[in-house]
C-alpha cells in the first residue's frame, strides 16, 4: 500500500470533511486517521488525514492535480501531501553540548524516528567521535561575528547539497542567520531550558538553584528571527525542592531537553504540526 498524509488549513467553511472524505474514498482510497481543528477566533479550519492507496491505484502527481482541481480550487485551501515512504531528510547542528546528540543518534539508529540524517554542522570539532561513532557525515564549519557571512554560505551549501527538508538544533550555540531562517522557514526547530526570561547567562540553572525555583522545564520551536519567540511545538516540566542540588537542577534539565526535543523531531517528522500566527496545531 501507498500510505499518505494530508495536511489542510484554510477559511472555515461548511463541508469541508465531507468533501474530502468522499474524494478520497472515490479514488479508492481507505482512510485510517482523520483529526481536524477549528480556530474559532481566526475562523481557519485545520486537517489531517491520513489514508492507504493500492500501490496499483496511485500517483502522487496525478492525486496533486486532481486535489487541487476538485477541492483546494473550491475551499481555496492551503495544503500539501507526503508519502510516508519518503522520510525527510534532517541535519543536525551542534556546538559543544552532546546530550541531545546522543539521545538523537541513539533513538534514530534503533528505528524510533522517521527519518534520514545525513550530516552533521557544527561550529565546533568537539563532538566529530559522536558522528563517527554513528557513522555519520560531520562538518566542521566555524561561525563567529567575523566569518558569519562564509559560514552561513558554507552552511547553506552543504543543506542543499543533501536536499535537507529540515534542520535540528541539538544545543547550537549560534544564531541562526535571516537567510537560512527564510529558506527554512518553520523547519529548523531548536530547543532551551524554560528559565528564559527570568534567568537569562551562561549559568541559569545556578541562578534559579539561588532563586529557589519549584519547577524546571524545557521548550521545544521553531527558529524565528525573534530569538526563542517561535512557534512552539513541545514542553514538559518537573518539580524541584529545596534538597536538590545545582547538579541535580542541570541533570534534570538535560533529561528534559532530550525528551522534549526527541518529541518535537518525532511530530514534525510525522507531518503533525501545522504553523498558523506563530502558533502551532499539533495533532496526536
Amino acid at each position: 500500500m501507498n500510505r499518505i498524509t494530508v495536511l489542510i488549513h484554510c477559511r472555515d467553511q461548511k463541508g469541508i470533511i465531507a468533501a474530502v472524505t468522499n474524494y478520497i474514498a472515490s479514488i479508492g482510497g481507505n482512510i485510517i486517521y482523520l483529526d481536524q481543528h477549528v480556530d474559532g477566533d481566526q475562523d481557519v479550519f485545520f486537517m489531517r488525514v491520513e489514508c492507504d492507496f493500492a500501490k496499483n491505484q496511485f500517483n502522487l502527481d496525478d492525486f496533486k492535480d486532481n486535489f487541487q482541481k476538485n477541492l483546494a480550487d473550491s475551499f481555496s485551501m492551503s495544503w500539501s501531501v507526503h508519502l510516508k515512504e519518503n522520510k525527510p531528510q534532517m541535519a543536525i547542528f551542534v556546538s559543544k553540548y552532546d546530550h541531545c546528540l546522543y539521545d538523537i543518534l541513539s533513538r534514530y539508529s534503533t528505528g524510533e524516528l522517521h527519518v534520514a540524517i545525513p550530516l552533521i554542522i557544527s561550529n565546533h570539532n568537539d563532538l566529530s567521535t559522536v558522528a563517527k561513532r554513528f557513522d555519520i557525515p560531520y562538518y566542521h564549519i566555524p561561525f563567529t561575528k567575523e566569518n558569519k557571512e562564509a559560514g552561513e554560505k558554507a552552511q547553506i551549501e552543504i543543506l542543499k547539497e543533501h536536499q535537507i527538508d529540515f534542520i535540528v538544533l541539538a544545543r547550537y550555540m549560534q544564531i541562526i542567520t535571516p537567510n537560512l531562517i527564510e529558506l527554512y522557514k518553520n523547519k529548523i526547530i531548536n530547543i532551551h531550558h524554560s528559565f528564559l526570561p527570568a534567568f537569562p547567562g551562561a549559568k541559569p540553572y545556578h541562578s534559579a538553584f539561588n532563586r529557589g525555583v519549584k519547577i524546571i522545564g524545557a521548550t521545544s520551536h521553531y527558529v524565528t528571527e525573534e530569538l526563542d519567540e517561535g512557534p512552539i511545538i513541545e514542553q514538559d516540566i518537573t518539580r524541584v525542592t529545596h534538597s536538590h542540588s545545582i547538579e541535580d537542577f542541570i541533570m534534570k534539565g538535560k533529561d528534559l531537553e532530550r525528551m522534549v526535543l526527541a518529541r518535537a523531531i518525532k511530530l514534525h517528522a510525522e507531518r503533525k504540526t501545522m504553523v498558523y500566527n506563530n502558533k502551532t496545531v499539533v495533532f496526536a
